[in-house]
């Protein structure tokens, strides 16, 4: 009987031992998962500006980069003219442009396609090799057929 009854006090002990040891390892299991600090949430990706014109200018010779050298609206008849149409944003678009004489004649219509991805320079350019009539003049700029600008410039 003897016998028994500490086979039932082992089988007891080591049923306690194997339920308090695998509590334990439960509980350590979780502390460090509770502890850990959760990822930074991501930034949302914001999307790119639309194409849009920052600026007009007008000159007689454009650079490599498409933009005015020296800009000016007083021009000589044999000088040929350019709008450099500054833009900022992505994406694609159509620049147009379209040159008018002082009673609103249209001297000439142009457009370019365009798909920058940042701040970028399309130029426009009119000339006439026997001169331009002395007069005053305009260049409106559109921008995906709305009105964008417009500069006004004389020939003297």
């Amino acid at each position: 009987m003897k016998l028994n009854r500490i086979s039932t006090v082992m089988v007891f002990a080591l049923a306690a031992s194997l339920a308090l040891a695998a509590c334990g390892k439960k509980e350590e299991a979780a502390t460090p998962a509770a502890d850990a600090t959760p990822p930074p949430a991501a930034a949302a990706p914001t999307a790119p500006a639309a194409v849009s014109v920052a600026s007009i200018d007008l000159g007689n010779a454009v650079g490599a980069d498409q933009k005015v050298t020296t800009a000016t609206s007083n021009f000589t008849p044999m000088d040929p003219i350019y709008a450099a149409v500054s833009t900022s944003g992505s994406g694609t678009a159509t620049i147009g442009a379209k040159w008018t004489y002082q009673d609103g004649q249209t001297v000439k219509e142009d457009s370019k396609s365009i798909a920058p991805t940042g701040p970028a320079t399309t130029s426009f350019q009119i000339s006439k090799p026997d001169g331009w009539p002395a007069g005053n003049y305009k260049v409106e700029i559109s921008l995906n057929g709305q009105p964008a600008g417009s500069k006004d410039f004389s020939v003297k």
